[in-house]
């Protein structure tokens, strides 16, 4: 869906690859990747173990055994993470900046910026 940040993201990443810009398009891989990091589902202590291969030790057995439902994230979680992201960036430009590293700073603030076009023309 292009309607949502995540389908945004996409776009904008296809994009970012197409012209050749390697600073928004890594900060967009990085931003969709937390997403998906955000919608795995933690691994449980339950104690009991799932029932293993006997060609593997501690696989999963049959069609599908290894397989989880994500979590289903909400776009305002999505926004939300799209904008910690931005966040880190800044705070890191600013130390980058402070300590004399211009350059540094100045493509960490270039990939927040490619962030916040998204967010921006997902709002707008």
């Amino acid at each position: 869906m292009a309607g949502d940040i995540a389908g945004q993201l996409r776009d904008a990443l296809r994009g970012a690859l197409r012209a050749r810009d390697m600073i928004a398009a890594a900060a967009l891989r990085s931003a969709l990747a937390a997403i998906a990091n955000a919608e795995a589902i933690p691994v449980s202590g339950s104690g009991t173990a799932p029932a293993t291969s006997p060609h593997f030790a501690g696989t999963a057995a049959g069609l599908g055994a290894g397989e989880a439902q994500r979590r289903l994230l909400t776009e305002a979680e999505i926004g939300q993470i799209v904008e910690t992201e931005i966040g880190e960036r800044q705070a890191v430009a600013a130390e980058y900046e402070h300590g004399g590293h211009a350059e540094r700073a100045a493509k960490l603030r270039r990939e927040a910026h490619a962030l916040r076009d998204v967010l921006d023309r997902q709002s707008g």
